[in-house]
C-alpha cells in the first residue's frame, strides 16, 4: 500500500472510522484520526489502553504488508 493511500481514510473529514487488514490477518480499528502516523514504508498506529485511555500502545505496521482497508459499518465503529 502507498503512504497516500492510507492518508486518504485519515483525511476524511468527518474521520469515517476503517480497519487496517495486514497480511497476517490482524486487524486495527482505526476511530480517530492522530490513531495513525504515516511514513514512507510504515505506519504507527496508537490505541489506548482498556486501563487507562489516557496511556496509548503503538504498534507499528509496514505498508507493504497492508492487504486492505474497510471502512466500518456504523454499529461496528462505536467502542
Amino acid at each position: 500500500m502507498r503512504p497516500d493511500d492510507l492518508l486518504k481514510f485519515l483525511r476524511r473529514r468527518p474521520l469515517r472510522p476503517f480497519r487496517i487488514h495486514p497480511v497476517d490477518g490482524s486487524t486495527y480499528d482505526i476511530r480517530h484520526p492522530d490513531w495513525a502516523i504515516v511514513h514512507r514504508s510504515t505506519a504507527d498506529l496508537a490505541f489506548p489502553t482498556p486501563e487507562d485511555p489516557e496511556l496509548f500502545h503503538v504498534v507499528t505496521v509496514a505498508l507493504l504488508h497492508i492487504a486492505r482497508l474497510r471502512l466500518l459499518a456504523p454499529m461496528d465503529a462505536i467502542p
